[in-house]
C-alpha cells in the first residue's frame, strides 16, 4: 500500500497515517520494515534512522502479541536480518545466529530482568555478562582441530555468505587457535569492524584516488568484507571482536558466558576488555552509564551495551523466543541519527582551494550537540545520493566526526525542492571554480594569493604539529591575522611584532610575547617539517620524509624534475606532478627563498644516494612506551640512519622496538619471529650505526639464540 509520510513542522519528526483497522497498520508496518531492512542490510544504504525504525519494529511487535493471527512467516519479526548477496557461495548456519531484542530505557532493563527472575524462579539478584554492541557486521568463524577452516555472514540468520578468502585477510583473526588441546569443532560468533582511524585513513585515500569516500565505519567494513577480489580487502583494516558461540564438539563447554570470552582470549581470539560482571538491574545499568561516558573516546563506533545472563545453565532454562534469546537483551544509546530539513546548499572552500558543498539544515540534536551544517563530500555525492534543498533528510554524527547527510527520505519530498548547481565562481574570491579531469574534487582556482579561505588553511598547516609546530596559532588567531590583512604569506608570520599582536582581540602583552618565542623557536627545524608545511598537494607526511631523505637538501630538492621526483619511494607519476607544478609557480619559490631569509633552517645532509645508510631497507615498527624517547623521537633516529617506520607488523618488518604495555604489534611479531628490541637495544645499533654485513650477521647471531 501506499506509504503516507508526512513532515511534522512542529516536531520535526514523522507522522504516520491514521488507519481504520489494525490489520492495515500491521500491513503496512511489515513493508516498510522489510524495505528498510532490505536497504540496510543488504544494500548497505539505510534510508531511515535506527531509532525510527526501532519504534515501527517495537509497534509490529505489541501488534502481534495483541493480534497472534496476523504473525506471518514474511514478518520482520520473524527473521534476523537481510537475504544473503548472491554473488557468495551460500553457508547454512549449523545453528541459527539470531539478534537480540532491544531495550531504550532504564525501565525496559528493569522489566528484562524481573523476568529472568521469574523465569529462573529466584528472588535473589542475577549475575549478568556486560559488552558492548559493535557497529560492525556479524560474522561466525568455523574451526576444526584448531584451524580456521570457513567464515560466514549473519545473512538471514540460517543462510549467510562465504566470506572465507576475505576473513583470511583480516590480521585480528588468528588462523590457528592457540592451544594444544583444541575442540574438534568451535563455531565462534563475533564482530567484524572498522576502528575510526582505520576509517579515517581509508577514506583519506579513497579522496587521493578520486575514488567514493564511505559514509561510516560500519559500512566500509560491510563494503569491505563483501568485496568478490579478497586483494582489495587485504588493503583494509578489518578488525574483529569474539563474543559468542554455535557448534562446539571435542571440549567441554566452559560453565558462564564470562569463560567463554575468557577461554577465547587465552586462545588467542580478540575479545574485547570493555566488559564487566555485574549484579542485577543496577549492575547493569551502571556498566550502561560508564560506557556511555567512555563511549567517545573508544577507537572504535558502539551504538549501545549487551546483557547475558552469565551462567549457561541458566542461559539453557530460559530459552528463546522466535528471534532472539530470553537471557539476552541490547540496551542502546539514543540515536546518533536524526531527521531534519536541508534549507540551502552552501559551499566552503579548503586550504588546496576544494569545494565542499555542505548542506544548510533546520537546526537538529543529534550526538549530543545541535546540528546545523553536514557535510555533503563533493558534488558527485550531491549527484548521487539526490539531495536536493527542500529535503528531508537523515544526518548523522559519530563522536567527533563532522556531520553528514546520510540520505533523503523519499517520502517526505516535497514538489518544490531545488537541485545543487555547483557555482562557477568562489564564493570567497570570485575566481573561476574548475574541476580537474579524472577528480572528483572541483576546486577555487585563486590559489593563495587570491582567495583568503585558502591562505587561512594554508597558514593552519604551515603552524600545525606536524609541520613548523608554532603553538598559540590557532584558527581565531590565524583569521585575525588574515581578515586584517597584516599577513599574507607563511613568511609575514616571522615579521609579526610585538604591538601588533597585542592588539589583536583576546591578546595581551603577555599572550603576544608566548606567539614571538614560539615563532623563534620553529626556525630551527627539519627539512622534512619545512617542506610538509608548504602545504603541496599530495604531499603527507611520510611523503615529505621520503622526499628530504632522498635530495638531503633543498636546492637539490628544488632542482628536481619529475623524472627525478619518481625515483623517490613511493612516489608516482601524480605526485611528482604535483611538485613540480607547485614548484614552477614564481609565487611559491619567492615564499621559500623569504622563509629561508626570515632564518628558518635545519641541518643540511648529502642525497641519499650519495651517503651509505646502515638501516637503509630495513623496516622498524613502534610499540608501547619507551622509556627515554617518545615514539616520534625514535622514528626521526631510525629515519636519519636511513630505516623505515610502518605502523604495522608483517613477515617484511626487521624490527619491532617495544616498550611499555605493547600490545598486538609485540604478539603479532612473536608469531611472524621478528626480532624485537627494547630501547638500549635500539639505541646500540644507532650508536654502532652498523653497516648491512654487520646488521645481518647481527640478525643470524640472535635468531640463532
Amino acid at each position: 500500500m501506499q506509504n503516507d509520510f508526512f513532515p511534522d513542522s512542529q516536531a520535526g519528526g514523522v507522522h504516520k497515517p491514521e488507519v481504520n483497522h489494525w490489520q492495515e497498520r500491521a500491513a503496512w508496518l511489515k513493508a516498510e520494515l522489510n524495505r528498510h531492512s532490505h536497504a540496510y542490510y543488504v544494500l548497505d544504504n539505510p534510508t531511515i534512522p535506527d531509532a525510527e525504525y526501532d519504534k515501527m519494529f517495537r509497534e509490529l511487535v505489541e501488534l502481534e502479541q495483541d493480534h497472534p493471527d496476523l504473525v506471518t512467516s514474511d514478518s520482520p519479526t520473524q527473521r534476523v536480518g537481510g537475504k544473503p548477496l548472491p554473488q557468495f557461495e551460500q553457508v547454512r548456519h549449523a545453528l541459527p545466529m539470531l539478534s537480540l531484542n532491544n531495550a531504550f530505557g532504564e525501565e525496559d532493563i528493569v522489566s528484562f530482568d524481573r523476568r529472568v527472575r521469574e523465569g529462573l524462579n529466584t528472588t535473589e539478584d542475577i549475575t549478568y555478562s556486560t559488552e558492548l554492541k559493535f557497529d560492525g557486521l556479524a560474522i561466525s568463524l568455523r574451526y576444526e582441530n584448531g584451524y580456521l577452516v570457513q567464515a560466514a555472514t549473519r545473512g538471514d540468520g540460517t543462510t549467510g555468505e562465504n566470506v572465507t578468502a576475505n576473513i583470511r585477510t583480516v590480521r585480528a583473526v588468528p588462523l590457528r587457535l592457540n592451544t594444544d588441546t583444541p575442540p574438534a569443532v568451535l563455531d565462534v560468533r563475533g564482530e567484524v569492524l572498522m576502528f575510526k582511524a582505520d576509517f579515517a585513513r581509508l577514506n583519506e585515500r579513497q579522496r587521493e584516488a578520486g575514488q567514493k569516500e564511505f559514509a561510516n565505519p560500519r559500512n566500509a567494513a560491510a563494503g569491505s568484507l563483501r568485496q568478490l577480489d579478497s586483494r582489495i580487502t587485504a588493503q583494509r583494516t578489518l578488525r574483529f571482536f569474539a563474543y559468542g558461540i554455535g557448534v562446539l564438539e571435542g571440549a567441554g563447554m566452559p560453565g558462564s558466558h564470562s569463560a567463554l570470552l575468557d577461554w577465547y582470549a587465552a586462545m588467542g581470539l580478540p575479545v574485547c576488555r570493555e566488559r564487566a560482571v555485574v549484579k542485577g538491574a543496577k549492575g547493569l545499568l551502571d556498566f550502561f552509564h560508564s560506557i556511555a561516558e567512555k563511549r567517545r573516546g573508544l577507537a572504535y563506533d558502539i551504538d549501545g551495551v549487551v546483557y547475558k545472563v552469565d551462567r549457561l545453565d541458566h542461559q539453557q532454562r530460559l530459552g528463546f523466543v522466535s528471534r532472539a534469546p530470553r537471557f539476552a537483551i541490547a540496551h542502546k544509546f539514543p540515536a546518533e541519527e536524526a531527521m531534519t530539513v536541508v534549507q540551502d546548499i552552501g559551499v566552503q572552500v579548503g586550504r588546496t582551494g576544494a569545494i565542499t558543498p555542505v548542506a544548510r539544515l533546520a537546526p537538529v540534536f543529534v550526538g549530543g550537540v545541535t546540528v546545523t551544517n553536514a557535510t555533503l563530500h563533493n558534488e558527485d555525492e550531491v549527484n548521487r545520493k539526490d539531495i536536493q534543498i527542500g529535503d528531508t533528510v537523515i544526518v548523522r554524527r559519530a563522536g567527533d566526526v563532522i556531520p553528514e547527510v546520510v540520505a533523503y527520505v523519499p517520502e517526505l519530498r516535497p514538489d518544490n525542492v531545488r537541485r545543487f548547481v555547483m557555482p562557477a565562481t568562489c564564493p570567497v574570491c570570485g575566481s573561476p571554480i574548475v574541476r580537474p579531469e579524472e577528480e572528483a574534487v572541483a576546486r577555487c582556482s585563486g590559489g593563495w594569493i587570491k582567495c583568503p579561505a585558502q591562505r587561512k588553511g594554508g597558514l593552519l598547516h604551515f603552524v600545525s604539529r606536524r609541520a613548523l609546530d608554532i603553538e598559540g596559532f590557532g584558527e581565531q588567531l590565524i583569521e585575525q591575522l588574515v581578515d586584517k590583512n597584516i599577513i599574507t604569506t607563511a613568511a609575514d608570520l616571522y615579521k609579526l611584532g610585538l604591538t601588533a599582536l597585542a592588539e589583536l582581540d583576546r591578546m595581551a602583552d603577555k599572550s603576544a610575547q608566548n606567539v614571538l618565542k614560539a615563532l623563534e623557536k620553529s626556525k630551527s627545524t627539519t627539512l622534512a617539517r619545512f617542506i610538509y608545511g608548504l602545504g603541496i598537494r599530495h604531499v603527507g607526511e611520510a611523503t615529505a620524509k621520503e622526499l628530504a631523505r632522498h635530495f638531503g637538501n633543498l636546492d637539490a630538492f628544488l632542482r628536481a624534475s619529475e623524472e627525478q621526483l619518481i625515483e623517490v619511494a613511493d612516489i608516482g607519476p601524480v605526485v611528482a606532478r604535483s611538485i613540480v607544478s607547485f614548484l614552477s609557480d614564481p609565487l611559491n619559490i619567492e615564499l621559500i627563498e623569504q622563509l629561508r631569509a626570515a632564518g628558518i633552517h635545519w641541518p643540511e645532509s648529502e642525497p641519499a644516494a650519495a651517503v651509505p645508510k646502515p638501516f637503509a631497507g630495513k623496516t622498524f615498527v613502534l610499540t608501547g612506551t619507551l622509556p627515554n624517547m617518545t615514539r616520534d623521537e625514535a622514528a626521526a633516529r631510525i629515519e636519519a640512519a636511513g630505516g623505515k617506520v610502518a605502523g604495522s607488523v608483517s613477515k617484511k618488518t626487521s624490527y619491532v622496538v617495544a616498550g611499555e604495555e605493547a600490545g598486538s604489534k609485540l604478539v603479532k611479531a612473536q608469531e611472524l619471529g621478528v626480532m624485537i628490541l627494547d630501547e638500549p637495544g635500539l639505541l646500540g645499533l644507532l650508536d654502532r650505526q652498523l653497516p648491512e654485513v654487520e646488521l645481518q650477521q647481527e640478525e643470524q647471531q640472535q635468531g640463532e639464540r
